[in-house]
């Protein structure tokens, strides 16, 4: 339709083909019951991961409050906001690549923290339709957040929206391709397919249905991408978003291992390699 706006192509936003986002997961922000009081070791942290992340040759990084268990549903308080503004805002000076916001789960807060930092994207969890996950029901604020992003003159700051969100279900039983089809319709940049868990592998099924339902829209694996899965997923995928492949032991809590970012992008250079050669 051609009041739909054209949406960037990932390799305008990377600079790269099959671009993999790597993850800040950040340790119990204030408000959190397991927040210690203490935010310097959790901006710490996030420095350490985001420079292991970046030497190990991620294209970008997702700053994400994974530590705050459990997830408001649907709309955080205003010191998670305050925390992460601050947390990203000082990561921003310390890499060079991307950075992305996911407030889990109020993508409409993480958008918000985006423009003032000067991020380049965020992640949706919940975008479209209503889910249900472990807070209850959650309602997709799509609508919100494209008013937003209007009142804030800001198309520089992407939106990846996940459908049929890991840790959930969606309240009305459908198809993964229809949800992505709302999604894009809904003007998101680039949908992300998980597995159903943090860490558990994508099923390269699922990613497959959503590519052929939609060929020209960008597809981001969201969870358990690692180095003996990774070539068949970009099979359909345009890039993927990695965490617990990156950290030591591959334990989703543990400090990102560089030399575990290092062996997983040189699998994905090889075959961006492939790419070329085909022209």
């Amino acid at each position: 339709m051609s009041y739909l706006r054209k949406r960037a192509r990932l390799v305008d936003i990377f600079g790269v083909e099959k671009p993999i986002i790597g993850m800040v997961h950040l340790l119990p922000l204030p408000g959190s019951g397991l927040y210690d009081g203490n935010l310097e070791p959790v901006l710490d942290r996030a420095i350490r991961d985001a420079r292991a992340l970046e030497e190990g040759g991620v294209d970008a990084i997702e700053v994400e409050n994974f530590g705050d268990m459990t997830y408001f549903p649907g709309k955080v308080e205003p010191e998670t906001v305050a925390a992460m503004t601050y947390i990203a805002s000082e990561l921003s000076h310390e890499v060079s690549i991307p950075i992305g916001i996911c407030v889990l789960t109020d993508p409409y807060s993480a958008f918000a923290i985006a423009h003032v930092v000067g991020a380049s994207f965020i992640r949706a969890t919940v975008y479209t339709e209503a889910i249900v996950d472990v807070s209850g029901i959650i309602q997709g604020p799509a609508h919100r957040i494209q008013r937003l992003k209007k009142l804030l003159s800001d198309d520089r700051v992407k939106i990846f929206a996940d459908v049929q969100i890991k840790h959930s279900v969606p309240l009305a039983p459908r198809p993964i391709e229809e949800s992505a089809k709302d999604a894009f319709y809904f003007l998101a940049d680039a949908v992300i397919v998980s597995g159903r868990f943090t860490g558990e592998e994508t099923p390269v099924e699922k990613v497959k249905r959503v590519k052929e339902y939609l060929p020209e829209f960008p597809i981001l694996v969201g969870s358990g991408a690692n180095p003996k899965n990774i070539r068949k997923l970009l099979q359909y995928a345009d890039g993927a978003i990695v965490g617990t492949t990156f950290k030591r032991d591959r334990i989703t809590t543990n400090p990102v291992d560089v030399k575990n970012v290092k062996e997983f992008m040189e699998i994905v250079k090889s075959i961006r390699r492939e790419l070329e050669s085909r022209g």
